[in-house]
């Protein structure tokens, strides 16, 4: 599947993605600063993983975690700072919530900076429900 927005193209070919440009950004977030590269990889191969291009040039990434049937996990989601304000994290989350493949399921993500894009597709702060497990790296 692909979808043109505006001069970029939205894109779930796995081929496409340039797992080095993924890399690099979760290396500098604060969600996966922490993570091994082989992890981050692995994680690109099991996920459905949503690419966003200029060009030739990604510029976007967002994956997905689903047992396909009861629920999904957005995660992983960013846009490069060179291409933010035009509207493309809005239309990655659009297209996940909004696909077939997850409808009537429950979406679950965690964010400490983005409350406000995800509210606007159905989220809402369940902080009494969900409980986490810090991940332990075998590096």
């Amino acid at each position: 599947m692909e979808v043109v927005f505006n001069e970029f193209c939205i894109s779930d070919d796995k081929t496409r993605i340039d797992k080095e440009i993924v890399i690099d950004f979760l290396s500098r977030s604060y969600w996966a600063n922490k993570r091994p590269n082989a992890r981050t990889i692995k994680a690109i191969d099991n996920s459905y993983c949503l690419g966003v291009y200029k060009e030739a040039k990604q510029v976007g990434f967002a994956r997905v975690i689903s047992d396909e049937a009861t629920f999904f996990y957005i995660c992983d989601v960013f846009v490069l700072e060179e291409c933010r304000g035009k509207g493309i994290g809005k239309k990655l989350v659009e297209m996940i919530v909004d696909s077939e493949e997850f409808e009537g399921m429950m979406g679950l993500l965690g964010t400490l900076d983005a409350h406000g894009l995800y509210e606007k597709h159905g989220f809402i702060k369940d902080p009494d429900r969900f409980m986490k497990r810090p991940p332990k790296w075998n590096v």
